[in-house]
């Protein structure tokens, strides 16, 4: 049998990798066996596509309920794609340079842009009978309670700004993480303001995520990404742009395209529908009533005063109110 010799590249490699073994304590050789017993990677199997096909679970046999588990699915991973990126940005904390900075909150904002321009297929892609028959089978659940939303939320911006409008004058500058908390927008979205009663929705979500969120909040009081970027970049133009873009997209774009939904699917002439999750929509989704934003020291008073308006207007003469 010829005898093969391995070219520089390769007894280069080779010696590399046994370094990089030597040094944790463990045996080339050993690796290079198994190495022999392992097959080549598939695309099916590097994505897992078996279990991804296998996790949309209708719970009725209306076709488009389909479209409404992937969207959401969707949802979540490009929501689990920004957390990623603002994970890097808190890593880099002490050491991020301006350019760094700018390129991730750039994939954030494309992100968004997609998850956005993206919401027709939720708009329009479903047929409204289909809908409304469907939804009934998923009460009390609601994309309210996407955790990785709020996380997001509660990464970008200090806790007050995330406080319903109504109370943020009336929190103490002393008060605690968990105090504010108490005050979260979302809450009164899923709330009766006439008797104060939660929804099943609000009671599910808090027993199940409260201590995580606050905990984030904790570990976020002094990184989230406007305190990063006020201490460091809040004066360059660019980066300030990419922020005020990223507060739009959360904060006007995203909900009134819940928004556009619920009046396709919910409102009628003289009525609207309940969402699925109790909630207040056409109170709680309209940005001109939350005037919720991430970093209000990069908008002038007359850009708050109007926050979303004229899209909330162009968005009720577009669709048609059946």
């Amino acid at each position: 049998m010829e005898k093969h010799e391995f070219s520089p590249e390769v007894l280069e490699k080779m010696q590399a990798l046994e370094e990089k073994y030597r040094s944790g304590g463990q045996n080339l050789l050993a690796y290079l066996e198994g190495l022999l017993y392992t097959d080549y990677l598939t695309y099916w199997d590097y994505i897992r596509l078996d279990t991804l096909m296998s996790l949309q679970n209708p719970r009725t046999d209306y076709p488009d309920e389909h479209i409404f588990i992937i969207y959401h699915q969707i949802t979540e991973l490009y929501f689990k794609l920004v957390l990623s990126e603002i994970e890097q940005i808190v890593k880099q904390k002490s050491s991020l340079k301006e350019r760094e900075f700018l390129k991730r909150l750039r994939r954030i904002n494309r992100y968004f842009g997609h998850l956005v321009s993206s919401f027709d297929v939720m708009v329009g892609g479903m047929e409204r009978e289909q809908f409304m028959k469907f939804r009934m089978a998923l009460l009390p659940a609601s994309g309210f309670q996407s955790v990785q939303y709020r996380m997001i939320e509660i990464c970008c911006t200090d806790l007050i700004n995330l406080v319903d409008k109504d109370a943020r004058s009336e929190i103490p500058l002393d008060a605690t993480i968990e105090e504010v908390f108490e005050n979260i927008y979302w809450k009164k979205g899923a709330t009766d303001l006439q008797t104060g009663e939660k929804s099943l929705t609000l009671k599910q979500f808090e027993k199940k995520y409260t201590k995580q969120l606050v905990k984030l909040a904790y570990n976020y009081r002094t990184k989230n990404l406007w305190r990063i970027a006020e201490k460091k970049f809040s004066h360059i133009v660019p980066i300030a742009e990419a922020l005020r873009e990223l507060d739009a997209l959360v904060n006007i774009d995203w909900p009134l395209s819940h928004y556009g939904s619920a009046i396709r699917y919910l409102r009628k002439k003289d009525s609207s529908e309940d969402a699925t999750g109790g909630t207040n929509w056409e109170k709680y989704l309209p940005p001109k009533f939350q005037r919720r934003l991430f970093f209000p020291d990069l908008w002038t008073e007359e850009e708050k005063a109007n926050w979303g308006k004229s899209w909330v207007v162009k968005q009720m003469k577009k669709v048609d109110v059946e």
